[in-house]
């Protein structure tokens, strides 16, 4: 039985209200326009994927949710009518409402036809289902295995059907499941739930005590939202932005200040919120770390922090990285991080409340599977991936701008997501922001 991560559970109590709302959302946009007999057959084939699951709580305290698979799904959204260009991310941030990766479908697949003659493409799934990785890989599988046959084995293992979908908040439906089976099933559940409450209330109490041994742990420091602005309670839109630059061009730049791709990535946006007006003389920056070992579609990530001065080049944040990436994101107060998962939501989330928030996030999600360039036979002119905050109120996080990084074939694409509104009041600014620090750099930018 599949269980939920201290991390898959952080971005649970999110969703249930408990800190900043994050959906994941790839898009897509062709050259011609998609036609939705092809967009019903990717819809089929994510809906039988890994990202087909939802939440089962626990019935034992100190036990995780599991995962159960869920092959219902939020039908196709397909806009009534045509899209100007300009925009195309106006709507995309409107994707990402109504997922419910406990009681409901998490995932949502929607597309808009373009009044220039192209498609538009949107996948969101909450955060709970998996990180931005994992969902390039979910997204591979489902592309690629467009024509195999529609039976295959969900997240636990076992075999499902693209027939029957489950009801929100219920069992799958039986096939020809007899009650002795159903009833074996169920004690095998209850017994997993106390094997693991076991496990998890000897680790942390075998983690506090080693951690007492040391002297009380030091409360840890609360990364609370910023004050000031907005009243509190008002819902606050995002600017968002989506710029594609050559990989060819992304390189040369970072090979010739001594960095590399992904320190060039860091350099530049710490330089985007300076140039907004941020007049703090560093910028604290989070930095995502994958931590696969194999292909797996959930939150397999980790979480550093790298201090970026004016000083700062590529070449040395390429040392400030590889230090960063050796001493990660510690537990709260020093205690063991299961201890967030025996706790009650509330208790936990006071206690981690702020986790992996700074000044800016700088999410490298490397180089997306060469399949995600074509939908069927229909080019892909850009390929981006991001979070979206649906329903976002104030206080607002400490985070002020998010950006997200990818690679496709010959092209990066730099998704930037501003959350400082008395700085970067709109998505043309941001944009204008960007374009500043690109410039300067001397890379192209192609913006959507």
């Amino acid at each position: 039985m599949s269980r939920l991560s201290v991390v898959d559970e952080i971005f649970l109590r999110t969703h249930r209200g408990m800190g900043t709302p994050i959906v994941l959302q790839g898009l897509w946009r062709t050259a011609d326009r998609v036609p939705p007999e092809l967009l019903e057959r990717v819809h089929a084939a994510l809906r039988t994927g890994p990202l087909g699951r939802r939440v089962v709580r626990a019935r034992v305290p100190g036990a995780r949710p599991y995962w159960r698979a869920n092959s219902s799904a939020h039908p196709l959204r397909l806009a009534q009518r045509p899209l100007p260009a300009e925009h195309v991310l106006a709507w995309a941030d409107n994707q990402g409402f109504d997922l419910d990766p406990e009681f409901g479908p998490g995932w949502r697949l929607a597309a808009t036809e373009l009044a220039d003659g192209g498609s538009v493409v949107s996948l969101t799934c909450s955060h709970v289902l998996s990180d931005g990785r994992g969902l390039a890989i979910a997204v591979d599988r489902a592309l690629s295995g467009l024509d195999a046959t529609t039976t295959r084995p969900g997240p636990a293992g076992r075999a499902r059907s693209s027939a029957g979908p489950e009801s929100a908040g219920t069992a799958p439906k039986s096939t020809g499941t007899t009650a002795p089976h159903a009833e074996a099933l169920e004690l095998g559940i209850a017994q997993s739930d106390w094997a693991d409450a076991r496990r998890q209330w000897s680790i942390v109490l075998g983690g506090a005590a080693k951690a007492l041994r040391h002297g009380i742990p030091e409360r840890p420091a609360r990364a609370s939202g910023r004050d000031g602005g907005t009243a509190g309670g008002t819902v606050v839109t995002a600017s968002c932005a989506v710029l594609q630059i050559p990989a060819a061009d992304w390189e040369l730049a970072a090979t010739a200040r001594g960095g590399a791709a992904n320190t060039l990535f860091l350099h530049l946006t710490a330089h985007m919120l300076w140039n907004s007006g941020f007049r703090d003389p560093t910028i604290s920056a989070s930095v995502p770390v994958d931590t696969r070992d194999e292909p797996r579609v959930n939150n397999d990530m980790a979480m550093t922090e790298v201090t970026v001065t004016r000083a700062d080049t590529p070449a040395t944040l390429r040392e400030k990285c590889r230090a960063a990436y050796e001493h990660r994101m510690s537990s709260p107060g020093g205690l063991p991080e299961e201890i967030l998962q025996v706790l009650p939501a509330r208790a936990a989330h006071a206690l981690s409340r702020g986790a992996g928030e700074r000044d800016i996030l700088c999410s490298n999600i490397g180089t997306l599977p060469t399949v995600l360039s074509h939908l069927g036979p229909h080019r892909c002119l850009g390929v981006a991936a991001r979070a979206i905050h649906p329903g976002l109120t104030a206080p607002l996080p400490r985070t002020r701008l998010s950006a997200y990084l990818s690679r496709l074939e010959h092209t990066y694409t730099l998704s930037l997501i501003s959350l400082d509104p008395d700085h970067i009041e709109s998505p043309t600014a941001l944009t204008k922001l960007a374009r500043s620090v690109l410039d300067r750099l001397d890379l192209p930018a192609t913006a959507w």
